[in-house]
């Protein structure tokens, strides 16, 4: 009897996970039909180095990520700027959308061939944040020379299909904005600079005041379908760990952030309202807190340091050359601040669910 209840237990489980594997793959199945019958061109990405694949790289700054072990589950090991051992979530986000070449190229390459443009580029760079000051501080690109590099986009776009084709290509692209991270850490929280002007609650207000002005600017440059990524748990970054001394999640670092995703999210509705913008929120600080919770859930064993050295102070420049752990996708993150691809996977599983939201 116990034998049979034990196969039975068995077939159940099997049959779930089966179940749960269908229902993924008919979801992804059913957003590419959506995709085609909304006219979707392609992804164009706008952030820091949540979403940059290498446009640092062509940039006099020392945040970059273009050397082992970054890139250590890419292809065959190519470190390509991406800060993590593989994929980004926008990589992901863009198969599942239909995109033949599986991965979001960075606008900056060199390499990059006109034919491409096609299907989508980053124009991302890693440091970045909503406040151009963020930016400033490390050479790297602020949202408004990012979107520079967009009206370029355009320009090559026209000459390989033509004025109005190019127009309405970027009108049918989905525009991912990911950043906020760099804003807390290196301008607020940890190198107190804004913090000395704003009180939290004004510079989280100043930070969604930039925001919109960006979005303003990419609905005047051709924005229709938009999707904003809220900021990550801080606290719960081993850097921020380390830095505070805590071995928890850094509760006052989460609830500032917590509060400020809820600011981003209350905005799409004033977005929907005043421009016309078909936008989503997708809420990775809900998506990593899960999986920092429940890691056995994920599959995820690791989930207080990195991958990278030590996996409690190491990323960009001090990560270069640095032994990394046996397996990454049992980590949550890859460096002391950088989640990995297995971490990243489950993020554009978060954001994809939302973008039937972006058809209605």
């Amino acid at each position: 009897m116990s034998h049979k209840k034990v196969t039975l237990t068995m077939i159940l489980l099997v049959a779930l996970a089966l179940t749960a594997f269908l229902t993924q793959a008919l979801d992804i199945h059913q957003l590419r039909q959506l995709a085609v019958t909304n006219n979707v061109t392609c992804v164009l990405v706008f952030g820091d180095s949540s979403v940059d694949p290498g446009n640092n790289n062509h940039l006099a700054t020392t945040f970059k990520g273009n050397f082992p072990p970054y890139g250590k589950n890419f292809f065959n090991g190519r470190p390509t700027g991406r800060f993590s051992d593989g994929k980004l979530a926008t990589d992901f986000i863009a198969e599942s959308i239909g995109n033949t070449t599986s991965t979001i190229p960075a606008f900056l390459d060199p390499d990059l061939k006109k034919e491409e443009l096609l299907y989508g580029v980053s124009f991302a760079s890693a440091a970045s944040g909503y406040d151009d000051l963020t930016a400033n501080l490390t050479n790297v690109l602020p949202v408004s020379k990012q979107l520079k590099y967009l009206m370029h986009y355009k320009i090559h776009l026209r000459q390989l299909i033509g004025r109005h084709n190019a127009d309405e290509y970027v009108k049918n692209a989905i525009f991912i904005l990911s950043m906020g991270t760099n804003d807390f850490i290196q301008n607020y929280f940890v190198e107190p600079l804004r913090s000395k002007q704003f009180t939290l609650e004004q510079y989280q207000n100043y930070l969604i005041s930039c925001m919109l002005r960006d979005i303003k600017m990419m609905h005047r440059l051709g924005a229709r379908r938009l999707v904003v990524v809220g900021v990550p748990p801080l606290g719960c970054m081993p850097l921020v760990k380390t830095i505070v001394g805590e071995a928890k999640c850094v509760d006052n670092f989460n609830k500032a952030i917590f509060s400020f995703n809820s600011k981003i999210n209350g905005q799409m509705a004033t977005l929907r309202a005043t421009l016309g913008l078909k936008c989503a929120f997708v809420d990775i600080y809900g998506v990593m807190q899960s999986a920092i919770n429940n890691p056995k859930r994920y599959g995820f064993t690791e989930v207080s340091k990195g991958c990278c050295g030590t996996g409690t102070i190491e990323y960009g420049d001090t990560c270069k050359g640095m032994p990394t752990c046996e397996d990454p996708t049992k980590y949550v993150f890859w460096d002391a601040v950088h989640p990995t691809e297995a971490m990243y996977k489950l993020i554009a599983y978060q954001a994809v669910k939302s973008l039937d939201t972006l058809f209605l």
